[in-house]
């Protein structure tokens, strides 16, 4: 195959090169490939897909392991229930994400894009499908060229039902992580789904079906921001996939066993398969590109030819930059990669992880918030005492009922009066709102504003307690 026979379906050529500025999309044939990171590949699909499809199907106490309850703003997730008030966690899981993909940035490039994105999961599991029903490259290729025959329809349809069916498993597991999905299925399958259910499963399936089916690499490369800024986190330290032109060129075909270097040839033999199982459709050859998404199909695919040839694997492999201009030896990379910058992403994302960690762990499944009744903030008791009024909730985060009691202090002699009897039975994972009087003596207090406290002590278990601030207001 010559250099002019390896621009491939999926390269654009340049304007005044024979194309128009805004050149239609040509389909890639990424060609199959097996290897150690092609497994790596598998691997993260069947991790990232066992927890998108299976997660949501499983029990935890009686109620779904993985739940986010829009409607009732509850999130369970594992033992754990949060609430809106929990939106501290959160941040700390957005903070931990955002410093990850900052590390794994700076030490190997698009790791997360090459093997657990979801456009590229599930662009791999659609091509799976293609593969299976159409055949490999070169049989899609003669398959798309070939008249309309009933061996063709057959083929497409199916494959067109198989995209179908995985995108509406897809979209109806999405939605089972908002609405239980037991019920859902129910629902699903008597057509009793809501009007948000409905549109959620169809709309993420159509997202699926078009994203994985159709775009492929152009959501890579127009529509997803990384390939954008992914450089500013790269430096000449950072593991890239290069191609070692010293060792590869000149390129050129020749038969196996033959004395290449004395035809003055290098490693390369210009056969195009790293360009055939790109799923981007570059060549890698050309250098480090912003489509490239880090899938290293096309080391495998290299490797498989080296192989073949009897020559020794990495022509294309991961390396640095510095180590490709030749600033120190290939031996030492390592030491390289894992320089200042990135030994800080690392002390920082485990420092944070560590503290999410041990908040979580020392977490109390109690909450508590007060607000003064504004329409009654002071009075005067028959006796000639004053009472300040608030409003309470409590809110039990745990999957048992508790009994909580509440006492004051700030101020002598404070009494604690509720619109409901102690203790204050709260149900799993509820809120109960009560009325809150506190009652004291004009003898006891200062004019203007008294800070003072109230305790909500949980009667079944005397370690969980919270302490609310407020004030006491005097006339």
């Amino acid at each position: 195959m010559s250099q002019s026979e390896v621009k491939l379906p999926g390269e654009v050529e340049e304007p005044g090169e024979g194309s128009e500025l805004y050149a239609a999309r040509k389909k890639i044939y990424a060609r199959s490939v097996s290897g150690i990171f092609a497994n790596l590949r598998i691997l993260g699909v069947a991790v990232t897909q066992f927890v998108f499809y299976v997660f949501p199907w499983l029990i935890w106490n009686d109620r779904p392991m993985m739940l986010f309850d829009l409607v009732h703003r509850k999130f369970y997730v594992f033992g754990y229930i949060f609430f809106p008030q929990d939106f501290i966690y959160l941040t700390g899981v957005l903070v931990i994400s955002a410093l990850g993909l900052f590390l794994f940035t700076a030490v190997a490039g698009r790791l997360w894009c090459g093997y657990a994105c979801p456009q590229t999961v599930y662009t791999e599991i659609f091509m799976w499908i293609e593969r299976a029903i159409e055949g490999d490259r070169p049989q899609q290729i003669k398959l798309d060229k070939a008249p309309w025959n009933a061996r063709k329809i057959g083929l497409k349809t199916a494959k067109q039902i198989a995209w179908v069916a995985v995108a509406l498993w897809t979209g109806f597991t999405f939605v089972g992580f908002f609405t239980p999905i037991r019920e859902l299925a129910h629902e699903f399958v008597t057509f009793s789904m809501g009007p948000w259910e409905t549109f959620w499963v169809f709309f993420y399936a159509f997202a699926t079906y078009g994203f994985a089916g159709y775009m492929r690499e152009q959501v890579c490369l127009y529509m997803c921001p990384y390939a954008r800024f992914q450089s500013v986190m790269f430096d000449p330290d950072t593991l890239i996939i290069t191609y070692d032109e010293k060792r590869g060129e000149p390129r050129g075909q020749r038969r196996k066993g033959s004395d290449y270097r004395a035809e003055g040839k290098g490693d390369c033999v210009d056969c195009g398969i790293c360009v055939q199982v790109c799923p981007t459709g570059i060549d890698i050859r050309k250098g480090l590109q912003y489509e490239c998404i880090g899938c290293s199909a096309c080391i495998d695919g290299c490797n498989v030819v080296m192989d073949k040839m009897g020559y020794p694997r990495g022509l294309i492999r991961y390396s640095t930059e510095n180590v490709m201009l030749g600033k120190f030896p290939e031996r030492t990379m390592m030491a390289h990669v894992f320089r200042p910058r990135v030994l800080l992403y690392t002390a920082i994302l485990s420092a944070i992880t560590i503290a999410l960690g041990v908040a979580l762990y020392m977490r109390t499944p109690l909450k508590a918030n007060i607000i003064r009744d504004r329409a009654n903030m002071v009075r005067e008791t028959d006796e000639g005492l004053l009472e300040n009024v608030y409003r309470m909730q409590i809110i039990n985060m745990d999957e048992q009922a508790h009994r909580y009691t509440l006492t004051a202090s700030g101020v002598d002699n404070l009494v604690v009066t509720t619109s409901d009897p102690l203790p204050l039975e709260v149900a799993p994972a509820s809120t109960r709102v009560v009325s809150v009087g506190l009652i004291a003596d004009p003898k006891d207090l200062k004019p203007g504003s008294t800070r003072v406290y109230i305790k909500v002590q949980d009667i079944d278990n005397p370690g969980n307690s919270t302490n609310e601030k407020t004030s006491f207001l005097v006339r």
